[in-house]
């Protein structure tokens, strides 16, 4: 899981060109949305995207639980694994 959860963070710095952070830098368990990482909706849509194309798997825009799955590193991690079962 650990693995996966490097992969995510970089997958994140890259998508979103996020030049200033490394993976170091991102917590495991800190929000990706507002006082955490602070990404957006923009972000939320290119990062869908990227996780639809590295993992063949794609997140329902309509879903509810989408706030959840993307609330930390360690919940995205959790969600792709559980997709790619």
């Amino acid at each position: 899981m650990d693995a996966l959860k490097h992969e995510l963070k970089q997958l994140i710095i890259e998508t979103l060109e996020l030049e200033d952070i490394t993976a170091a830098d991102i917590d495991d368990d800190a929000p990706l949305f507002g006082d955490g990482l602070g990404l957006d909706s923009i972000d939320a849509l290119e990062l869908g995207q990227a996780l639809k194309k590295k993992y063949q798997i794609k997140p329902d825009a309509n879903a509810e639980q989408n706030k959840q799955h993307f609330a930390s590193i360690s919940n995205l991690a959790l969600y792709v694994q559980q997709q790619q079962q």
